[in-house]
């Protein structure tokens, strides 16, 4: 009986050395994941353009929204210092009707409403100033006139 107790302990010891083995293989990798996701944070944050000059729209858009209602919008495009010169803006005055007109009063009483359909424009506007070789050339909109009626 005395052989077998010896044989009882050794499968704990090998136990606590696989656990070791597992507990220290997964702080590994867990260090490592959050290494390559901070190091992946910071080169996307280093990729985001610089702010170029600011081309303004020369005079205010008035566009039907529903029920009789009309929108007076002047805005203002924040081109990138990649830009070589400034950028045409009668896309931007296109896309900016088409996102706007029909749309309801209430959802652009609201500072949420505003912001959410100012995004949506703001990518549709960056997709059509992006040239083929990918160069960004408008990064931002800003809202000179926004008057609801």
């Amino acid at each position: 009986m005395s052989e077998q107790t010896p044989a009882a302990e050794a499968p704990k010891k090998s136990k606590k050395m696989l656990m070791i083995i597992v507990i220290a293989a997964v702080v590994l990798l867990g260090g490592g994941a959050g290494a390559f996701f901070m190091l992946k944070g910071d080169s996307a944050e280093a990729a985001e353009p610089e702010k170029g000059v600011i081309t303004a729209i020369d005079e205010a858009l008035t566009i039907n929204l529903a029920d009789g209602h009309y929108l007076k919008l002047a805005f203002s495009l924040q081109q990138t210092a990649d830009a070589a010169e400034a950028v045409d803006t009668s896309e931007a005055i296109e896309l900016a009707i088409d996102e706007y007109t029909g749309k309801k009063v209430a959802e652009l009483e609201t500072e949420k409403g505003r912001t959410a359909i100012k995004e949506e424009l703001l990518a549709k506007i960056e997709k059509a100033y992006t040239t083929k070789d990918d160069v960004k050339e408008v990064m931002g909109i800003y809202y000179t006139q926004f008057v609801t009626q």
